[in-house]
């Protein structure tokens, strides 16, 4: 797997990945950044949470499972000082179905954080990681 960041000026990179996707990163305003694009930081967590997002619902829908929706939150506190890391990650899934199992929902949470998202396993080497989830 290879990217490509190239400076735009000032504190805005340009990101294009192997599969030839671009996403515009830039730093916070008071960094310099003009707001045009997601924070590199931001871009972790929203690597995480599409991460597992993929593997919930893959593994609800393995099981049977009626899943129509599925949506997670995620709250990270960081470190004060640099490195400016993350200290805690909490994920909140909010699932939306037909007659979804809790053990089951818990199950394809867990079987994600512990053995198939890869941005997770990285991450929690590092960082403490929770979640918990809703059923609607």
């Amino acid at each position: 797997m290879k990217t490509h960041i190239q400076w735009k000026g000032n504190v805005s990179f340009l990101a294009e990945s192997d599969s030839g996707h671009q996403v515009l990163m830039d730093g916070a305003p008071e960094a310099g950044g003009q707001n045009r694009g997601p924070r590199p930081m931001e871009m972790i967590l929203m690597g995480l949470g599409g991460c597992t997002t993929f593997d919930v619902i893959f593994i609800l829908k393995k099981a049977r499972q009626d899943v129509t929706d599925c949506a997670v939150n995620i709250e990270a506190q960081r470190a004060a000082t640099d490195p400016k890391v993350f200290t805690h990650i909490h994920l909140h899934f909010i699932l939306t179905g037909n007659s979804l199992n809790p053990q089951q929902v818990e199950r394809a949470i867990n079987l994600s954080a512990e053995k198939y998202c890869s941005a997770s396993i990285m991450l929690k080497n590092t960082v403490k990681i929770t979640h918990d989830f809703e059923i609607k």
